[in-house]
């Protein structure tokens, strides 16, 4: 965290110099000159992190932390995981100073994505949702590589408002690291932490920052591509049915992505809506739900609190729910309690834009 606090104004400073700015257009938000390259302080200090934390818990014995499984079982995980943060950090900063191709942005997140079954993390278990449980190595990795393809572009795509994106990553990661940590599977618990650390002085800028003051800035696609896999690695390393990672429980697959339900339904909501009034499926709009928030007149702050408390409540329901009831009956609920949040927002949204109109009209 300190680490992240001290480059951010060497960021700032470099961005404003040399003008790298987040482009103004009908689709933004804001209005005002904004750096992008936020994201460039995530990486780095990740891996550097990571490695001194790796080296110091094996070598050096700090803590004498239990971690109930030999190191040849789990570096390779990591190490392929650090290949997949390098390789998307090259990509983000090419896309942020120069912009980079889709097509290569994509080819990129399928070749990360192949890291992890190489490494041996993928999902191989559905434990019964879907009437599905163990599932083969020729099923399981190509679904993880379009699993961890789809985390990324969820993040990406959430990145929308000031602090939704690094706040539902780090909702989801203190969810992660904490359950990680309570089943004794200390290294997946250490990255997560150290990825909030690094989030929250960034999360301050982005949020509490101002333009004038040249104190506000964003984390561009170097910083949500890397969040996003980031998060991915410990979701899928969370749903894996491994018991050299963490004991076996029930209802792991629902409760990993529970830390991602509000991106991906996201996702999935706003595609299904383009195909659906015939418009090119990823072309970018203003139909994400934090527009749907604010065109219901919510503030930016009370759109961006409100999705943040709707994501820890997801990820505590579903924790709490999984111990008692069917994967399937606790997915089936919270697929009913997104539809009827979007229609009640729906009604929001059209009565705004009555009483709008209705002042226009007026005038």
């Amino acid at each position: 965290m300190l680490l992240s606090w001290g480059m951010m104004p060497y960021i700032l400073l470099i961005s404003y110099k040399k003008r790298l700015f987040d482009p103004v257009d009908a689709r933004k938000l804001h209005q005002h000159i904004v750096p992008r390259l936020g994201g460039v302080a995530f990486a780095p200090i990740q891996c550097c992190i990571l490695v001194i934390a790796l080296v110091c818990i094996y070598k050096l014995n700090i803590g004498e932390l239990d971690l109930q499984v030999a190191s040849w079982i789990i570096l390779p995980s990591m190490a392929l995981m650090v290949c997949g943060l390098v390789i998307l950090f090259m990509i983000g900063i090419g896309d942020d100073l120069i912009g980079v191709s889709y097509k290569w942005k994509f080819v990129a997140q399928i070749m990360v994505g192949c890291l992890l079954p190489l490494s041996g993390v993928w999902i191989n278990d559905l434990y019964g949702l879907g009437f599905i449980i163990g599932i083969p190595a020729w099923i399981g990795m190509p679904l993880t590589v379009f699993v961890v393809v789809l985390i990324i572009n969820a993040i990406n795509l959430i990145d929308g408002l000031d602090g939704l994106c690094s706040g539902v990553v780090s909702i989801g990661l203190l969810v992660l690291g904490g359950l990680f940590a309570s089943y004794g599977a200390w290294l997946h618990a250490i990255f997560a932490f150290i990825t909030i650390g690094v989030i929250i002085p960034f999360f301050y800028f982005n949020v509490f920052g101002t333009s004038r003051r040249r104190r506000r800035i964003f984390m561009g696609d170097t910083g949500s591509m890397t969040l996003g896999f980031s998060i991915a690695f410990l979701v899928v390393s969370f749903a894996m049915n491994n018991h050299f990672i963490k004991p076996f429980a029930d209802g792991a697959i629902v409760v990993a992505f529970s830390t991602l339900i509000i991106p991906i339904m996201d996702v999935a909501r706003v595609m299904f809506v383009r195909w659906r009034t015939g418009r090119p499926i990823f072309k970018p709009d203003r139909n994400h739900l934090h527009h749907k928030l604010l065109r219901a007149g919510l503030s930016r702050h009370s759109a961006l609190i409100f999705i943040l408390v709707i994501t820890l409540v997801f990820c505590l329901f579903n924790i709490v729910t999984v111990r008692y009831i069917s994967n399937n009956i606790v997915v089936l609920m919270d697929l009913i309690f997104w539809i009827a949040f979007h229609w009640l927002f729906n009604r929001l949204e059209k009565r705004q834009m009555i009483v709008k109109l209705q002042l226009f009209i007026n005038l």
